[in-house]
Order: structure tokens, then sequence, then C-alpha cells
């Protein structure tokens, strides 16, 4: 890597494959961009007008990275510019001091220009959504379903950790603790980003409570994580729906369970079926219904679009579908063991506590570094 010729008024630039013209264009525009939209939400004008300055703000939040590393990556560019210049000055000592401040500027400006790339790879547009989280349990009986709860209070925990709000929308347990299917709404900030890689079968391994041999017994439960899908993201036809009324059968006092407030939905193009009876009011469980079915048939598309890029570009963090086993669950070891990406940490007692954060930031990082290398140079301009 060397340091190129001064390049405009913004002084030398830090070169290497990735910094091409485009690349520096596309660097240039989005400083303009950033500069305009400090200026916009500094005007009263627009304070004015919430839906306008949240839509500013938002933008500004987003792109503020990428502008701050470029802004460093130029400074530090200038620094060693001036360092070799005083290397090449021909003074012994000045030159020995030089080459020392050389050698730390090219490591920092090497790792500030891989942290610029990242934040150039297009993001995913579902990434700040809400989702909708569907765990259900698999092979094992009343092991599975037992496990299908550890999980739930797993990410009922982390949800808790991170500040987010959880609302059970439908649940179906098995009275012993267990869940045969659990659906659920989590809102806050990044969301989705934080949980979309959980989508997948998770295997359990440990001794049932009821084995009175001590056999490790292997279960399994599925987790599905969906962005929530909006009214304008998926356009449903009411024709196109079929809208049946029963009385609840769960918990839920006598009003619940003598009333038709039950709703069970289903999208007949699809087959798509979603019940909801959580709610004593029909109207609310149709609500809810129609929350969950947009976000099905949102994922419905995605996947679409998602199969039709694998054919040029497979994914290394596994296909997302969820009859993939993508983690153990070893009680005996406290291990867990993410086979995606072949790490495993024992710390499992943690993990069930809601203590996810190496767990995700392993699994991101990983797709993070797959985007790199596949990303072209007309990914990074065009984002």
């Amino acid at each position: 890597m060397r340091v190129a010729e001064p390049a405009g008024p913004e002084g030398p630039v830090y070169a290497n494959e990735m910094m091409t013209p485009q690349v520096l264009e596309k660097l240039k525009a989005v400083t303009a961009r950033y500069e305009e939209l400090t200026r916009l939400v500094s005007d009263s004008a627009i304070q004015a007008n919430p839906q306008i300055y949240r839509a500013h703000a938002k933008e500004l939040a987003e792109i503020e990275p990428l502008v701050e590393s470029h802004r460093k990556h130029l400074q530090l560019a200038d620094e060693l510019a001036q360092a070799r210049d005083v290397a090449a000055s021909g003074d012994p000592e000045m030159t020995e001091m030089a080459e020392d401040e050389i050698e730390r500027l090219e490591r920092e400006l090497a790792a500030l220009l891989e942290e610029i790339k990242v934040l150039l790879v297009p993001k995913d547009p579902n990434d700040d959504r809400n989702v909708v989280l569907e765990i259900r349990a698999g092979t094992g009986g009343d092991e599975a379903a037992l496990f299908a709860g550890d999980l739930f209070r797993m990410y009922s925990r982390y949800a808790e950790r991170k500040g987010w709000k959880v609302d059970v929308m439908n649940m179906s347990d098995t009275g012993t603790g267990g869940v045969k299917e659990v659906v659920a709404s989590v809102e806050g900030k990044g969301v989705y980003r934080q949980l979309k890689h959980e989508s997948g079968v998770h295997r359990v391994q440990r001794v049932p409570v009821t084995e009175a041999s001590g056999r490790i017994h292997t279960s399994t439960s599925t987790v599905a994580v969906l962005p929530e899908a909006e009214e304008v993201d998926i356009q449903i036809d009411p024709k196109d729906l079929r809208v049946d009324t029963f009385c609840s059968s769960g918990p839920g006092g006598q009003s619940v369970n003598t009333t038709y407030s039950a709703v069970r939905v289903t999208h007949i193009p699809t087959g798509t079926v979603v019940s909801q009876q959580d709610e004593k009011s029909q109207i609310k469980n149709r609500a809810k219904a129609m929350k969950v079915l947009r976000s099905r048939l949102y994922e419905m598309e995605l996947r679409k679009q998602q199969d039709a890029i694998a054919k040029e570009r497979r994914g290394q963090v596994g296909t997302g579908e969820r009859s993939e086993k993508i983690r153990t669950y070893n009680f005996k070891e406290n291990r867990i063991t993410d086979h995606r990406i072949n790490f495993t940490m024992h710390q499992l007692d943690r993990a069930l506590e809601g203590d996810l954060d190496e767990l995700i930031a392993q699994a991101q990082a990983r797709v993070d570094s797959d985007k790199l290398k596949q990303a072209t140079e007309s990914d990074i301009v065009e984002a």
C-alpha cells in the first residue's frame, strides 16, 4: 500500500485496490450529503415538520459513521505523507523516528480502510425493522417442548437486556413448562439485524428429568425470525382471505372461552394459515393475526429474492432454511456450537440467561466478512 499523490482539495489518500476514483467520488458525495443534512436538521422550518425532521435525522445517523471514518482516513493519510517526507530528509535520527511513525500509521490506515469498506457495503434494508419471532417444538416430544420454552425465555431475557419490548401474540403450552408453539413480536432498535441469523433448527442434547438411566436425549426446536411487514410492504386483497371465528380453547376466563373471539385467517393463494386467540376481542385477535400474516408473506417474498441472488452468490452462514441445523446446545458440557461458522463457547448457562452478544456477534462478523469478499466495486459505488 502506498500514498497517492494529492487528490484535489482533500489532499492525499491512502491508496489500495479499494480506493479507486469511483469509490473516492462516492465518499466525497456521502460527505457532501452529510454536511447538507447537518444544515437541514438545524433549520427551524425543518424542525417544525416532525416527519421530515425524523427522516433527515435518521439518514444523518446512518451515514455519520462512514463520514467520520473517511475524515479520519484523510487525516491519517496526511500525517503519513508528512512522515514520509521526514523519512526522506536525510537526517538519520529523524528518519528512524519517522519510520516508526510510518509503520504505525500504515497499520492504522489498513484497519481503517477495512472498516470503511464494511460501511460502504450495501446494508440490509430490513435491519431496523421489528420482528415476529416464532418458536416451535420439533422432534423429541415433551423434551422438545421444554427446549422450545427454554429458547423463548432465552430470547426474552436477551430482549430485556437490549431494552426491547416482547409481546406474546400466541402461545400453546404443554402445561408442564413446555411450549408447543409461541409467536411473539419483538420491538426495538436494530432488532432484525441482531436476531435474523437465529432462524433455523436448534438442537439440544441433555438428560431429560424423566430419564432414570441418565441417557442423553437429542431434541430440536425451530426458530423463525420474520421482519415485521407494514401494510405498504404487502398489499393483501381481502378477496384472498378466508376468516373463521371460533371459541378460544386456551386460558383467559369465562368470557374468552364462551364467545367467538378467536380468529383463524387463511391466505388462499399461498395456503398460509394464522390463528390468534389470546385477546378477548375478536377485533384485536384479527389485527394480531393480520400482523403475523403480513410478516410471513413478506418473508416469502424476501426468500424469492434471496433464492434468485443465491444462484450467483452463496451465503457462507447457511441458507437460512428452517430445516437447517444451525446450533447445538449441550447441557452436560455447558457448550453451544454454531455449526454454520464452526464457533463453540462453553457458556451455555450464561446464554440461557440472555447473554447472547458473543454468539450473535460471531455470526454477524462472518456475514460482514463474506459480504466484503463478495462485494464488487459496483456494489459499493451504487449503494
